[in-house]
């Protein structure tokens, strides 16, 4: 028996178990704005990963958020990256429960990303030698990973590769992801009586929609560009012109080129009314994963996948962004996906397909194993 098929066989034979962990984290809830939830969701983390690697975990605080990280000798191989906060509030367990039936697994942030945190950890437990292996798990990917953002570049500066173990829907794994950009623009105006003299306003509602319509302009389908002014308010009650105005715009792009065209496009808006003025905050969030980041990596996880008698691995470019996108842009080799097969991220029918649990287990596992006697072909960028 070979040495994947036999890490297959201890995974199957391990599933109560993946179980059991899988459901001790998703019933501790950590939702991103709570902190002391987020803090003790980290300590459930951290309990687990010690309990399967034998290796305590180091905390690291930003601002106040933890974030764990775990390095197994160098740890300058191979980096498996995730998080586990989520995006359902304390509380959502009394609607949807953790539960096992019917082949799926069900609860509050199982599928982004508990299942595959819980994953990641049992697949290491298997391997003899984990020297070079690093484990990253943030507490604020949902929310943009504003304060491990750095720490996440840092990481994956000093790595060869890095796997994602973010969710997989239909067990595709991600191939591409396309970069976010996220802006506020802020309108004022001059207000005055709709009805006794409105000529003496200078009205934000239709300068918003002239904004809203040169934003629009900027999306280039040709290219997957999508620019989408989303959340717009303006005005305070129905018989004063608005003096004030607020719009939130949401940027998708496949390439660096295309984030930067967009962005200076967004800072060279101008008013078209007379008297108003633009304030604009916001640019590039997380770089494109491109498909050139991950092409070594799947390339070698579909020989693994094939090796373990599962078929043909799948790759999707997808717009929806992770921590895969900022480990990217700091020139790390990134496959993203890795975690759990299932579907219904952020809804009500959130679910985990059981039988695939060992099985992506078995390919981070034998992905890890790969890597660690022979790391991709990119230089060496171990960094202090």
């Amino acid at each position: 028996m070979t040495a994947i098929a036999t890490a297959l066989e201890a995974l199957e034979s391990g599933l109560p178990d993946l179980l059991a962990d899988i459901g001790a984290l998703v019933r501790t809830e950590s939702p991103s704005a709570d902190v002391s939830a987020v803090t003790d969701c980290a300590r459930a983390v951290a309990a687990l990963g010690t309990r399967l690697t034998a290796t305590p975990p180091e905390w690291l605080d930003g601002s106040g958020r933890p974030a764990l990280r775990w390095r197994f000798g160098s740890g300058d191989r191979v980096l498996l990256l995730g998080h586990f906060d989520t995006v359902w509030p304390v509380g959502s367990l009394a609607r949807h429960p953790f539960e096992v039936a019917g082949g799926r697994l069900t609860g509050p942030g199982c599928f982004d990303m508990k299942a595959g945190v819980a994953q990641l950890f049992h697949a290491l437990s298997v391997l003899d030698d984990l020297d070079g292996v690093s484990v990253l798990l943030t507490g604020d990917e949902e929310i943009g990973a504003p304060t491990s953002r750095a720490l996440i570049e840092a990481e994956a500066r000093r790595t060869r590769a890095v796997l994602v173990l973010e969710a997989s829907e239909q067990g595709a794994l991600k191939t591409a992801r396309k970069g976010v950009s996220s802006y506020e623009l802020g309108i004022a105006g001059r207000a005055a009586h709709a009805g006794l003299e409105p000529h003496r306003g200078v009205n934000t509602t239709i300068e918003l929609a002239h904004q809203v319509l040169a934003l629009s302009a900027l999306a280039d389908p040709a290219t997957g560009t999508t620019v989408t002014p989303t959340v717009a308010t303006s005005g305070t009650t129905r018989n004063t012109v608005p003096d004030a105005a607020r719009l939130l715009v949401d940027v998708r792009v496949a390439t660096a080129a295309e984030q930067d065209r967009v962005d200076r496009a967004v800072h060279a808006l101008a008013p078209a009314l007379a008297g108003a003025a633009l304030t604009l905050s916001g640019g590039p969030d997380r770089p494109p994963l491109q498909p050139s980041s991950s092409a070594e990596l799947f390339e070698r996880a579909g020989a693994h996948y094939a090796e373990l008698g599962l078929g043909p691995l799948r790759g999707v470019a997808v717009g929806g962004a992770s921590d895969g996108n900022i480990t990217a842009g700091a020139g790390a080799p990134t496959l993203d996906g890795l975690g759990a097969v299932g579907g219904g991220a952020h809804a009500d029918d959130e679910h985990v397909l059981v039988t695939e649990l060992p099985r992506r287990a078995a390919l981070v596992s034998s992905l890890v194993a790969s890597l660690l006697r022979e790391p991709p072909g990119a230089p060496d960028r171990v960094g202090p």
